[in-house]
């Protein structure tokens, strides 16, 4: 029998792209039991896009959330999803799937993850890899993530290590601290290499790359990353293009997590395990970030 799992898209100023996304989900071999396609205050037609998709199938549901006035990097995301989330009460689900409004995939993508999950009860968080269209040629979107990484735009959580996690926080590095607190709780966490996603808009096209990779820094330095940790990392990527630029923009959003008293999460055990597992890594044992 087909696993029950069910959607929430954020999307805002999608109407570019979420038609393909809206036919990608429409034509899968295992469709979802409910798909929430939230609009965060879109100043273009993709609420009338959310809409006529609706309208059409009932299985899909939308909501319109009043325009803010600007974006809001990191936390805006999750709080667009959980307006979404109100709609899941009471609805039976296996899986829960955090997915963008800029893909597109196979017909089989859902069918061929949640058979990932099927092959391994301890795998609680899981998706596939996202890739750009670059000249004709696929070429994947941060290659260099670690292991235990799933990209935000394609999140599928079982719902004992969603239960277990507590949810998502509302802030930069919800990304992370999802895979990180389920593998301290015992899960594993990957993306499935040969199930892909292209995407329609590059990652940080919106924002910019500066502001992305500020916002990257930042989002460390509020899941707690070892101070050790974050200067290895920024010199690893001072030679990523564009040179220094990469390295700069993470360690001033990491830095100025500091001097701005930006909240860090209130969970100190969660912390002393990331600290752990990075100085584990930098010391050449194994850890979540690689193992020898």
């Amino acid at each position: 029998m087909t696993p029950a799992y069910l959607i929430i898209t954020p999307a805002r100023n999608e109407e570019q792209n979420l038609q393909a996304t809206i036919d990608s989900v429409v034509g899968q071999t295992w469709r979802p039991r409910l798909w929430v396609i939230v609009d965060d205050g879109s100043t273009d037609n993709t609420g009338a896009i959310v809409d006529a998709a609706a309208r059409q199938h009932s299985w899909i549901k939308g909501v319109h959330r009043p325009d803010r006035g600007f974006r809001k990097q990191g936390g805006g995301v999750i709080e667009t999803f959980y307006d979404g989330f109100k709609l899941v009460n009471g609805e039976p689900w296996e899986f829960l799937v955090k997915l963008d409004g800029d893909l597109s995939f196979a017909s089989d993508y859902f069918e061929k993850c949640l058979g990932e999950f099927a092959a391994d009860p301890k795998l609680g968080v899981g998706g596939g890899c996202i890739y750009s269209m670059i000249d004709g040629v696929a070429v994947e979107d941060s290659p260099g993530d670690p292991p235990f990484h799933v990209r935000g735009a394609t999140k599928i959580y079982r719902r004992a290590t969603w239960e277990g996690i507590g949810g998502l926080i509302q802030a930069p590095g919800w990304d992370s601290l999802d895979e990180l607190k389920a593998n301290m709780l015992g899960w594993k966490t990957r993306s499935f290499r040969d199930l892909r996603l292209f995407q329609h808009r590059g990652t940080g096209a919106v924002d910019g790359r500066w502001k992305t990779f500020v916002k990257n820094g930042r989002a460390n330095y509020v899941v707690g990353y070892h101070p050790l940790f974050m200067i290895c990392k920024c010199a690893r990527r001072v030679l990523e293009r564009p040179y220094g630029v990469v390295a700069a923009g993470l360690l001033y959003g990491y830095v100025s997590g500091y001097f701005s008293s930006a909240e860090r999460i209130h969970e100190p055990e969660v912390i002393r395990y990331i600290r752990r597992e990075q100085l584990s890594r930098l010391l050449l044992r194994d850890s979540i970030w690689g193992q020898r």
